[in-house]
Protein backbone atom coordinates (compact mmCIF):
# COMPACT_ATOMS: atom_id res chain seq x y z
CA UNK A 1 0.00 0.00 0.00
CA UNK A 2 3.06 2.31 0.48
CA UNK A 3 5.43 2.25 -2.51
CA UNK A 4 8.59 3.90 -1.08
CA UNK A 5 10.85 5.57 -3.70
CA UNK A 6 13.14 7.72 -1.39
CA UNK A 7 13.46 7.78 2.26
CA UNK A 8 12.48 10.87 2.95
CA UNK A 9 8.70 9.20 2.14
CA UNK A 10 9.38 8.27 5.96
CA UNK A 11 8.91 11.63 7.32
CA UNK A 12 5.56 12.53 5.23
CA UNK A 13 3.57 8.85 6.17
CA UNK A 14 4.75 6.11 8.50
CA UNK A 15 6.40 2.75 7.01
CA UNK A 16 3.19 1.27 8.93
CA UNK A 17 0.58 3.04 7.51
CA UNK A 18 -2.28 1.03 5.82
CA UNK A 19 -5.30 2.25 3.83
CA UNK A 20 -8.33 1.90 5.33
CA UNK A 21 -11.76 1.64 3.69
CA UNK A 22 -14.79 3.49 5.20
CA UNK A 23 -16.85 3.33 2.43
CA UNK A 24 -17.73 1.62 -0.47
CA UNK A 25 -20.78 0.84 -3.35
CA UNK A 26 -20.15 3.98 -4.91
CA UNK A 27 -20.68 4.52 -8.76
CA UNK A 28 -17.37 7.07 -9.23
CA UNK A 29 -16.24 8.63 -6.00
CA UNK A 30 -15.06 12.09 -6.19
CA UNK A 31 -14.40 15.51 -4.55
CA UNK A 32 -13.71 15.07 -0.72
CA UNK A 33 -13.90 17.71 1.76
CA UNK A 34 -13.66 17.77 5.26
CA UNK A 35 -16.59 19.69 7.24
CA UNK A 36 -15.35 21.40 10.65
CA UNK A 37 -18.39 20.71 13.18
CA UNK A 38 -17.11 21.53 16.80
CA UNK A 39 -14.59 19.11 18.51
CA UNK A 40 -15.68 16.44 15.38
CA UNK A 41 -16.60 17.04 11.65
CA UNK A 42 -17.72 15.64 8.79
CA UNK A 43 -16.67 14.04 4.57
CA UNK A 44 -18.58 14.84 1.87
CA UNK A 45 -17.73 13.70 -1.22
CA UNK A 46 -19.50 13.06 -4.83
CA UNK A 47 -20.94 10.21 -6.27
CA UNK A 48 -20.78 11.75 -10.06
CA UNK A 49 -22.84 9.35 -11.70
CA UNK A 50 -25.54 9.45 -8.94
CA UNK A 51 -26.16 12.97 -8.69
CA UNK A 52 -25.12 12.97 -5.85
CA UNK A 53 -23.56 14.35 -2.83
CA UNK A 54 -22.79 11.41 0.42
CA UNK A 55 -21.94 12.36 3.55
CA UNK A 56 -19.84 10.13 5.71
CA UNK A 57 -19.54 10.36 9.72
CA UNK A 58 -17.10 8.46 12.18
CA UNK A 59 -19.39 6.39 14.02
CA UNK A 60 -22.19 6.54 11.86
CA UNK A 61 -20.98 5.98 8.52
CA UNK A 62 -22.71 7.28 4.87
CA UNK A 63 -25.70 8.90 4.11
CA UNK A 64 -26.88 10.88 1.20
CA UNK A 65 -26.61 14.73 1.69
CA UNK A 66 -27.47 16.14 -0.88
CA UNK A 67 -29.70 15.21 -4.65
CA UNK A 68 -29.49 16.22 -6.84
CA UNK A 69 -25.91 17.49 -6.75
CA UNK A 70 -24.71 18.85 -10.31
CA UNK A 71 -27.76 18.19 -12.41
CA UNK A 72 -31.03 19.47 -11.62
CA UNK A 73 -32.58 19.22 -15.56
CA UNK A 74 -35.76 17.27 -16.39
CA UNK A 75 -34.14 14.60 -19.24
CA UNK A 76 -31.24 12.16 -18.68
CA UNK A 77 -28.10 13.76 -19.06
CA UNK A 78 -24.90 11.16 -19.52
CA UNK A 79 -22.96 9.19 -17.36
CA UNK A 80 -21.53 11.85 -15.09
CA UNK A 81 -24.50 14.44 -14.63
CA UNK A 82 -23.64 15.59 -10.55
CA UNK A 83 -20.93 17.11 -9.08
CA UNK A 84 -17.50 16.89 -9.06
CA UNK A 85 -15.02 18.56 -6.91
CA UNK A 86 -16.28 20.17 -3.73
CA UNK A 87 -14.48 22.70 -1.88
CA UNK A 88 -15.06 25.50 1.14
CA UNK A 89 -15.25 29.03 0.39
CA UNK A 90 -13.81 30.97 3.46
CA UNK A 91 -16.91 31.34 4.86
CA UNK A 92 -17.34 27.78 4.98
CA UNK A 93 -19.99 27.51 2.81
CA UNK A 94 -20.30 24.45 0.36
CA UNK A 95 -18.74 25.25 -3.45
CA UNK A 96 -19.16 22.31 -5.81
CA UNK A 97 -18.38 22.14 -9.18
CA UNK A 98 -21.22 20.90 -11.24
CA UNK A 99 -21.26 18.90 -14.55
CA UNK A 100 -24.70 18.83 -15.87
CA UNK A 101 -25.54 22.43 -14.73
CA UNK A 102 -21.64 23.41 -16.22
CA UNK A 103 -21.77 25.81 -13.65
CA UNK A 104 -19.94 26.44 -9.46
CA UNK A 105 -22.49 26.95 -7.00
CA UNK A 106 -22.83 27.59 -3.35
CA UNK A 107 -24.63 26.47 -0.79
CA UNK A 108 -26.18 29.08 1.02
CA UNK A 109 -26.71 29.37 4.74
CA UNK A 110 -30.10 28.97 4.15
CA UNK A 111 -30.12 25.62 2.32
CA UNK A 112 -30.41 27.45 -1.44
CA UNK A 113 -27.85 27.32 -4.18
CA UNK A 114 -26.49 30.40 -6.04
CA UNK A 115 -24.71 29.86 -9.54
CA UNK A 116 -21.40 31.93 -9.03
CA UNK A 117 -20.04 31.16 -12.99
CA UNK A 118 -21.69 29.40 -15.75
CA UNK A 119 -20.37 30.90 -18.78
CA UNK A 120 -17.09 32.29 -20.54
CA UNK A 121 -18.31 35.58 -22.08
CA UNK A 122 -21.46 34.64 -22.93
CA UNK A 123 -20.62 31.03 -23.91
CA UNK A 124 -21.07 28.12 -21.61
CA UNK A 125 -18.59 26.45 -19.19
CA UNK A 126 -17.96 23.01 -20.36
CA UNK A 127 -18.05 21.08 -17.31
CA UNK A 128 -15.93 22.40 -14.08
CA UNK A 129 -14.34 19.60 -12.76
CA UNK A 130 -12.01 21.16 -9.60
CA UNK A 131 -11.30 24.00 -7.85
CA UNK A 132 -9.11 25.62 -5.24
CA UNK A 133 -9.66 28.75 -2.74
CA UNK A 134 -7.41 31.69 -2.62
CA UNK A 135 -6.61 32.92 0.49
CA UNK A 136 -7.83 36.34 -0.82
CA UNK A 137 -11.53 34.74 -2.25
CA UNK A 138 -10.51 34.14 -5.47
CA UNK A 139 -11.93 30.53 -7.03
CA UNK A 140 -9.70 29.04 -9.40
CA UNK A 141 -10.53 25.96 -11.41
CA UNK A 142 -10.93 23.20 -14.37
CA UNK A 143 -12.93 23.06 -17.12
CA UNK A 144 -12.42 19.97 -19.20
CA UNK A 145 -15.42 18.05 -20.72
CA UNK A 146 -15.89 15.34 -18.64
CA UNK A 147 -19.28 16.06 -17.67
CA UNK A 148 -20.89 16.39 -20.87
CA UNK A 149 -22.54 13.56 -22.15
CA UNK A 150 -20.90 13.16 -25.46
CA UNK A 151 -17.40 14.95 -23.58
CA UNK A 152 -15.45 16.49 -26.18
CA UNK A 153 -17.08 15.78 -29.10
CA UNK A 154 -20.58 16.82 -27.41
CA UNK A 155 -22.99 19.37 -29.96
CA UNK A 156 -23.63 21.47 -26.54
CA UNK A 157 -19.93 22.45 -26.45
CA UNK A 158 -19.79 25.89 -26.98
CA UNK A 159 -16.08 26.44 -26.33
CA UNK A 160 -13.42 25.17 -28.17
CA UNK A 161 -11.11 24.76 -25.14
CA UNK A 162 -10.50 23.71 -21.42
CA UNK A 163 -9.75 26.53 -19.58
CA UNK A 164 -8.06 27.42 -16.04
CA UNK A 165 -10.36 30.20 -14.79
CA UNK A 166 -9.90 32.80 -11.87
CA UNK A 167 -13.38 33.98 -10.38
CA UNK A 168 -12.62 36.97 -8.51
CA UNK A 169 -14.24 37.40 -5.07
CA UNK A 170 -16.27 40.75 -7.08
CA UNK A 171 -17.43 37.86 -9.69
CA UNK A 172 -15.26 38.46 -12.51
CA UNK A 173 -14.17 35.36 -14.61
CA UNK A 174 -10.53 35.49 -16.16
CA UNK A 175 -9.07 32.79 -18.51
CA UNK A 176 -5.87 32.21 -17.04
CA UNK A 177 -4.52 29.65 -19.95
CA UNK A 178 -6.09 27.11 -22.34
CA UNK A 179 -2.85 25.40 -23.06
CA UNK A 180 -3.89 22.00 -21.24
CA UNK A 181 -6.03 19.31 -23.22
CA UNK A 182 -7.46 18.08 -19.93
CA UNK A 183 -7.11 20.04 -16.95
CA UNK A 184 -8.42 18.71 -13.86
CA UNK A 185 -7.26 18.99 -10.40
CA UNK A 186 -6.32 21.93 -9.12
CA UNK A 187 -4.11 23.50 -6.03
CA UNK A 188 -1.66 26.20 -4.49
CA UNK A 189 1.43 25.40 -2.90
CA UNK A 190 1.52 26.77 0.82
CA UNK A 191 2.70 30.77 -0.15
CA UNK A 192 -0.04 30.89 -2.92
CA UNK A 193 2.80 31.63 -5.44
CA UNK A 194 3.20 28.62 -7.74
CA UNK A 195 -0.13 26.69 -8.80
CA UNK A 196 -0.60 23.19 -9.43
CA UNK A 197 -2.96 21.65 -12.32
CA UNK A 198 -2.94 18.35 -13.45
CA UNK A 199 -3.79 17.20 -16.74
CA UNK A 200 -5.78 13.67 -17.33
CA UNK A 201 -5.15 13.07 -20.81
CA UNK A 202 -3.64 9.76 -21.23
CA UNK A 203 -1.56 11.06 -24.28
CA UNK A 204 0.24 13.02 -22.04
CA UNK A 205 -0.35 12.47 -17.98
CA UNK A 206 1.27 15.43 -16.87
CA UNK A 207 0.89 18.05 -13.84
CA UNK A 208 2.32 21.51 -14.19
CA UNK A 209 3.00 24.27 -12.42
CA UNK A 210 2.60 28.14 -13.02
CA UNK A 211 3.58 30.98 -10.84
CA UNK A 212 1.29 33.04 -9.68
CA UNK A 213 1.38 37.11 -10.74
CA UNK A 214 0.64 39.84 -8.33
CA UNK A 215 -2.60 40.48 -10.03
CA UNK A 216 -3.64 36.89 -9.63
CA UNK A 217 -2.45 35.89 -13.38
CA UNK A 218 -0.47 33.23 -14.31
CA UNK A 219 3.24 33.20 -15.74
CA UNK A 220 4.45 30.70 -17.95
CA UNK A 221 3.66 26.67 -17.61
CA UNK A 222 6.65 24.52 -16.29
CA UNK A 223 6.24 20.86 -16.52
CA UNK A 224 5.75 19.46 -12.84
CA UNK A 225 6.11 15.75 -13.13
CA UNK A 226 5.40 13.23 -16.10
CA UNK A 227 3.39 9.88 -15.79
CA UNK A 228 2.68 9.38 -19.57
CA UNK A 229 4.74 6.10 -19.33
CA UNK A 230 2.85 4.50 -16.35
CA UNK A 231 -0.92 5.00 -18.21
CA UNK A 232 -2.40 1.62 -18.90
CA UNK A 233 0.10 -0.09 -17.21
CA UNK A 234 -1.72 1.46 -13.63
CA UNK A 235 -4.93 2.21 -13.49
CA UNK A 236 -5.77 6.00 -13.45
CA UNK A 237 -4.73 9.29 -14.77
CA UNK A 238 -3.86 12.48 -13.21
CA UNK A 239 -6.58 13.74 -11.40
CA UNK A 240 -7.56 15.45 -7.94
CA UNK A 241 -4.54 16.72 -6.19
CA UNK A 242 -3.76 18.57 -2.96
CA UNK A 243 -0.69 20.31 -1.37
CA UNK A 244 0.90 19.94 2.48
CA UNK A 245 2.33 22.16 4.98
CA UNK A 246 5.72 21.92 3.92
CA UNK A 247 4.61 22.05 -0.22
CA UNK A 248 4.95 18.54 -0.83
CA UNK A 249 1.87 17.70 -3.78
CA UNK A 250 -0.43 14.38 -3.43
CA UNK A 251 -1.66 13.91 -6.72
CA UNK A 252 -3.75 11.26 -7.99
CA UNK A 253 -2.54 9.81 -11.10
CA UNK A 254 -1.11 6.23 -12.53
CA UNK A 255 -1.38 3.84 -9.20
CA UNK A 256 -2.75 5.64 -6.76
CA UNK A 257 -1.55 8.89 -5.09
CA UNK A 258 1.78 9.96 -5.99
CA UNK A 259 3.86 12.40 -3.47
CA UNK A 260 6.14 14.85 -4.93
CA UNK A 261 8.95 17.10 -3.39
CA UNK A 262 7.57 21.03 -4.30
CA UNK A 263 10.67 20.63 -6.85
CA UNK A 264 8.79 17.87 -7.97
CA UNK A 265 10.52 14.55 -7.05
CA UNK A 266 8.28 11.93 -6.64
CA UNK A 267 9.38 10.08 -3.12
CA UNK A 268 6.52 7.44 -3.66
CA UNK A 269 3.21 6.58 -3.96
CA UNK A 270 0.49 4.89 -1.80
CA UNK A 271 -0.74 2.62 -4.01
CA UNK A 272 -4.57 1.77 -3.98
CA UNK A 273 -4.80 -0.78 -6.64
CA UNK A 274 -7.99 1.64 -8.46
CA UNK A 275 -8.31 4.11 -10.15
CA UNK A 276 -8.08 7.44 -7.73
CA UNK A 277 -9.55 10.34 -8.53
CA UNK A 278 -8.81 12.56 -5.71
CA UNK A 279 -7.66 13.27 -2.12
CA UNK A 280 -8.40 15.20 0.63
CA UNK A 281 -7.32 16.85 4.29
CA UNK A 282 -9.82 15.87 6.92
CA UNK A 283 -10.15 15.53 10.76
CA UNK A 284 -6.64 17.63 12.41
CA UNK A 285 -5.61 17.98 8.65
CA UNK A 286 -3.57 14.85 8.93
CA UNK A 287 -5.44 11.97 7.73
CA UNK A 288 -5.72 12.20 4.24
CA UNK A 289 -8.47 11.34 2.96
CA UNK A 290 -8.93 9.08 -0.69
CA UNK A 291 -12.16 8.62 -3.34
CA UNK A 292 -10.92 5.01 -5.27
CA UNK A 293 -13.55 4.22 -7.99
CA UNK A 294 -16.37 2.73 -5.97
CA UNK A 295 -14.45 3.25 -2.69
CA UNK A 296 -14.12 6.35 0.12
CA UNK A 297 -10.67 5.29 1.75
CA UNK A 298 -8.46 6.94 4.46
CA UNK A 299 -4.80 7.02 5.53
CA UNK A 300 -2.66 8.69 8.56
CA UNK A 301 -0.17 10.61 7.84
CA UNK A 302 2.52 12.65 9.71
CA UNK A 303 2.17 16.31 8.15
CA UNK A 304 -1.12 18.56 8.00
CA UNK A 305 -2.42 19.94 4.96
CA UNK A 306 -1.70 22.94 3.67
CA UNK A 307 -4.30 26.14 5.50
CA UNK A 308 -4.45 23.74 8.70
Amino acid sequence: QRHRLDPALDELIDQSARIEVIGDGFIWAEGPVWIKQGKGGYLLFSDIPRNSIMKWQEGIGVSLFMKPSGYTGATPYGNEPGSNGLLLDQKGRLIACEHGDRRLSLLTQAGGKRTLVDNYAGKRLNSPNDACVKSNGDIYFTDPPYGLPNRYQDERRELDFCGVYRLSKDGELTLLTKEMTRPNGIAFSPDEKTLYVAQSDPKAAIWKTFPVKSDGTLGTGKLFADATVNVGKLPGLPDGLKVDQKGNVWATGPGGVSIFTPEGKLLGRISTGEKTANCGWGNDGSVLYLTADMYICRIQTKVKGAGW
